[in-house]
């Protein structure tokens, strides 16, 4: 069986994306791994005072993006597709491109958002490194918004 990385970032286009990748790994026999990478200053607040660090902004926020990533598995594998979720901190290319190597992954498959002619913003930013990084293929989704 193969692997496909699937890197979430709770966007409007999440759906759409998780669509595509149960449709290919249907295709080509895989578990698909959902990663979700959180940045690492997610309670720290910046004001007049300087920066300040909220704790339960961070345990909130982490408990919501466990509970999306729990029930976007729990509908792959509603869809017949054995799936499996991850939540890490840190800088989303480089732990993405841990994650490839611990699961073995064959394919990552990303969204691409279409929100200018400029490659960087038509790519994205963590698309492009991924693209340029990994040595397996990475799937680009276009995830547009319908008219």
């Amino acid at each position: 069986m193969k692997n496909i990385i699937l890197p979430i970032d709770f966007s409007d286009s999440t759906e759409k994306l998780v669509d595509y990748a149960i449709s290919f790994a249907k295709d080509v026999n895989a578990k698909i791994h959902l990663i979700h990478v959180s940045p690492t200053d997610i309670g720290f607040v910046i004001s007049d005072m300087g920066y300040q660090y909220f704790p339960e902004v961070e345990e909130n926020e982490l408990k919501y993006e466990l509970k999306e990533l729990n029930r976007l598995e729990q509908y792959i594998i509603a869809h017949d597709v054995d799936a499996s979720h991850i939540l890490k901190q840190g800088n989303a290319s480089e732990v993405i491109m841990d994650y490839v190597t611990e699961k073995a992954g064959d394919y990552i498959v990303m969204g691409s958002h279409g929100r200018s002619g400029i490659y960087d913003v038509f790519v994205g930013s963590l698309t492009k490194d991924l693209t340029k990084n990994a040595n397996i293929p990475v799937v680009v989704v276009p995830c547009r918004k319908e008219k």
